[in-house]
């Protein structure tokens, strides 16, 4: 049983569909790296995944049940969503911002546990930033505030991850740091479905790939079987040889093609 998943899913916006008729699922234990070019459609479906927006067409779906049938509290604590560039409108500090992520286990004014707070701690560890559990977070760095809310969301212990290139601004050791630390510590119950746009690192993560242009499904499978040098040219417009390494797959770029 898919942890989420999108059926015939259509978004219309500007008169444009900007998702068209996408089907898609990611089962547990299974990480769904989302990849095409700028304007593919890949945020939005990211978007109408978590319920933020609303298909014209067809149903999403959380572990087999449509998501409007969950509320809001319940859908909180299944489904954690990181955007590429969070904000944030208060000075909270990072401990408060990522404490925020045990909110939807807790009623109307309940005060957090000993247990949240545990989870709290975790997560700034595993993040490293519980140097700077007492910081303001609009003080932060663009990579440390992108940490901060990663470590919200591993707070919230989600079954569905949507990632929207989550360590767009963060350092390359955090950025790797980060994905082999989620992928080391997924459980067998979660799904992740992250948007990346650096192709080898997807295919070094991702088990399986879904490939997006023009708001549709190109292809799904897995990353050698999607990041081919035909499907390259047709989506990326660029001259590129896949090599196969031992951890994933590397692109020997060779140029645009001519007719770009």
């Amino acid at each position: 049983m898919p942890v989420v998943s999108a059926r015939s899913v259509t978004v219309v916006r500007g008169g444009a569909r900007i998702v068209d008729a996408v089907s898609m699922a990611a089962d547990p234990g299974e990480w769904l790296g989302v990849i095409g070019p700028n304007g593919s459609g890949k945020t939005s479906l990211l978007r109408t995944l978590s319920g933020s927006w609303t298909p014209d067409a067809g149903t999403v779906w959380l572990h087999e049940k449509a998501l409007p049938e969950w509320s809001d509290r319940e859908r909180a604590r299944r489904i954690a969503v990181v955007k590429q560039a969070p904000y944030v409108a208060f000075d909270f500090t990072v401990r408060e911002l990522v404490t925020l992520g045990r909110a939807p286990y807790r009623g109307w004014m309940q005060a957090f546990t000993a247990d949240d707070h545990e989870h709290v701690q975790s997560a700034l560890a595993a993040m490293d930033i519980a140097h700077l559990a007492d910081r303001a977070v609009p003080s932060l760095s663009g990579g440390e505030r992108q940490r901060a809310f990663l470590a919200q969301a591993l707070v919230q212990t989600p079954t569905a991850w949507l990632l929207d290139e989550p360590t767009a601004h963060l350092d390359i050791q955090y950025c790797f740091s980060f994905f082999q630390y989620l992928k080391q510590r997924q459980s067998a119950q979660e799904a992740v479905v992250a948007v990346v746009h650096d192709l080898e690192l997807a295919a070094r993560f991702a088990d399986r790939l879904l490939l997006m242009d023009e708001g549709r499904v190109v292809t799904t499978g897995a990353p050698r079987d999607v990041l081919t040098r035909n499907h390259l040219a047709q989506v990326f417009d660029v001259d590129a040889t896949p090599e196969p390494t031992p951890h994933g797959l590397r692109l020997q770029v060779n140029g645009p093609l001519a007719s770009s």
